[in-house]
């Protein structure tokens, strides 16, 4: 009995790891959609890390930051939106689609991030295809 109230406690405390865990991500990407630069800073790690669907990394706060400054001034369009969330690992999966003109980031898209505290230390861009959505534990 000892050892199955154990076992719901840990169970309860990945939950809630994993429910802190999304409302960081969904917090991050709200900053995105409202290019809010001052609220990405604040919800990065210092040495947060980004990665493009093309493995593309970048690396450090400061430097995240100015790809993000270009971005938005390149796409000042671009949103994200979120449809599901899981857990694997370590990492919160995120599927959903972005929304642009530019029709090479308009469309069906993954996102992966790695939480710490209330920050994200990594976030990563990946294509919706089979193969990486088997890779992260979704279904096709």
């Amino acid at each position: 009995m000892k050892l199955r109230g154990y076992c719901l406690a840990l169970c309860y405390a990945g939950l809630m790891d994993f429910e802190h865990g999304k409302a960081v991500v969904s917090h991050f990407n709200d900053c995105i959609n409202a290019r809010d630069l001052e609220g990405l800073s604040r919800a990065m790690t210092d040495d947060h890390v980004f990665i493009d669907a093309a493995d593309n990394r970048i690396s450090g706060k400061p430097d995240c930051l100015r790809a993000w400054q270009g971005f938005f001034a390149a796409l000042p369009d671009y949103r994200n939106h979120f449809a599901q969330f899981a857990a694997k690992q370590e990492l919160i999966v995120v599927t959903g689609r972005s929304s642009c003109s530019d029709q090479r980031l308009d469309g069906p898209a993954l996102w992966t991030a790695r939480v710490r505290g209330d920050c994200v230390s990594e976030w990563r861009v990946l294509e919706d295809n089979a193969s990486n959505r088997h890779s992260l534990g979704l279904r096709d």
